[in-house]
């Protein structure tokens, strides 16, 4: 996946309020200048510097740029509930080497995976399921959700 370690390999130490207020600072602003944050939670911009490289090497948050999927060319999303049979790991594996899928959870529950799929259209999320997710050994059956509309998106969890 995208640079962060799988959630089992980071140690869930409790952050201070100081690197709490750093994460709330880059959420309302990923490109927000570290002398700006300092100022903020009344750090010199050399100490947040070294603290948001800790806190990236920890796995415990990365900066990205989030785009808007229609903007940029992929007008169907959908949530797929898999079955499987068998070793759930493996099946897991397999999907996450495939770009399509953004969010990828196992999970308890009426699914074993919860996969995230962003698609150009319609014909290539049926190309996903069909041919791909489906093909994979251990898929027993797929639900798909389609979103018609999305109504909130947020990234400030985590700090409060």
């Amino acid at each position: 996946m995208s640079g962060m370690p799988p959630r089992d390999r980071v140690s869930s130490q409790p952050l201070d309020d100081v690197s709490k207020a750093i994460i709330e600072q880059l959420q309302e602003d990923g490109r927000r200048p570290y002398a700006t944050i300092g100022k903020a939670v009344g750090l010199s911009e050399a100490a947040v510097r070294q603290r948001v490289q800790r806190l990236q090497d920890a796995g415990i948050m990365q900066i990205v740029a989030v785009t808007d999927p229609l903007q940029v060319g992929f007008s169907r999303a959908a949530m797929i509930g898999i079955r499987v049979e068998g070793d759930v790991e493996e099946v897991a594996d397999t999907l996450e080497s495939m770009p399509e899928v953004d969010y990828l959870v196992v999970c308890a529950g009426s699914f074993d995976i919860l996969a995230e799929i962003v698609a150009e259209d319609d014909d290539h999320l049926l190309e996903v399921i069909n041919r791909r997710i489906r093909a994979i050994d251990g898929v027993r059956s797929t639900e798909t959700f389609v979103y018609l509309k999305l109504r909130k998106q947020i990234y400030t969890w985590g700090t409060r």
